[in-house]
């Protein structure tokens, strides 16, 4: 059995400091370039007529989104057979999301769950693996949801636009599906040099062969929940438009802010929502405060998590101190 190679020395705090504030500046110049192609006087009156029932309405979308996702999350563990209770995934998938709002990229709240699940006794490779099989599933799910948006209502975009998203959202839907066979019938398995992605597969099939119709509903849930929580607050702020239009345009800026240049995916997300609904003919300033407002949420239900994260630490400490001679 060859030796598993070296792994590669973790970046310098100068290096992770330097790419934080890399990330810090761009978000800070998109959301500038989209302050300026936008009166802002008129983005603060648009905040100012929001009506609260719905935005309290749409928060109580994005923590019931959350909280499906913290459920979906453990099917996908349970069938690769990592057990553990709800209550251990709620508590870890919260703490995760908490630090996904501000760390860099969006992966900060993912290592706070594999050290979480190998506190348990896993081995942190294997937890990795099970969050990015996770991860794909909900991608899945967002794209499914888009492509249906886009086939029901094909004049929504601009022709060439609409060609791009639809191809995009068929690709990705495609991928997820031969990632699932290859994982069935072990097509990597005769190259070794495609060992890894043999493994990715043959861990999705497993993590999708069991408890499917739970899997699909919650998988469909989660994207449905969020979207409905961006068309109370676009409805909270104005927005004319109805489900089926954020169905088709919110989930390609969502993709689009998962690409980590910025922190958190702030200011690509803004950027992408401004440009994808003007084509429609929204309000920008309107648009732009929604995906703010849609950020802050984010925060706002992931405080749980810092909660947690807080208990943890004091309960640590407190057994270290009990601990020491």
């Amino acid at each position: 059995m060859p030796p598993h190679p070296l792994p590669h020395p973790p970046p310098s705090t100068a290096a992770r400091a330097g790419k934080y504030l890399v990330r810090l500046l761009v978000t800070a110049a998109i959301l500038f370039a989209i302050l300026r192609s936008i009166d802002a006087p008129r983005v603060w009156q648009t905040l100012a007529q929001a009506r609260p029932p719905l935005l309290f309405a749409a928060l109580s979308l994005q923590l019931a989104s959350t909280l499906v996702a913290a459920y979906r999350w453990q099917l996908v563990m349970h069938n690769l057979g990592f057990g553990q209770t709800f209550a251990f995934y709620w508590r870890s998938y919260f703490k995760g999301q908490f630090f996904n709002q501000g760390l860099p990229t969006s992966i900060g709240g993912d290592a706070l769950r594999v050290l979480d699940v190998a506190a348990c006794g896993f081995r942190k490779r294997d937890a990795l693996y099970a969050i990015m099989i996770d991860r794909v599933t909900g991608l899945g799910a967002l794209l499914l949801l888009a492509l249906f948006a886009c086939a029901a209502n094909p004049a929504l975009l601009p022709e060439q636009l609409y060609r791009f998203v639809f191809l995009l959202m068929v690709a990705g839907l495609a991928g997820l599906m031969a990632g699932y066979a290859a994982g069935k019938y072990a097509w990597f398995k005769p190259h070794p040099r495609l060992a890894i992605l043999q493994l990715l597969a043959t861990r999705l099939y497993r993590a999708l062969s069991a408890q499917r119709l739970k899997l699909l509903l919650s998988s469909l849930l989660v994207p449905v929940l969020a979207l409905l929580g961006f068309f109370a607050t676009g409805r909270a702020l104005g927005l004319p438009y109805g489900p089926l239009t954020y169905f088709a345009i919110v989930p390609l800026a969502l993709v689009l802010s998962i690409v980590p240049v910025s922190i958190a995916g702030w200011g690509v997300r803004e950027g992408a929502l401004v440009g994808l609904f003007s084509l429609v003919g929204a309000d920008k300033a309107a648009v732009l405060m929604m995906s703010l407002l849609y950020g802050v949420m984010l925060i706002l239900v992931s405080l749980p998590g810092l909660v947690v994260f807080l208990q943890g630490r004091h309960r640590k400490n407190h057994e270290n101190r009990v601990g020491m001679p």
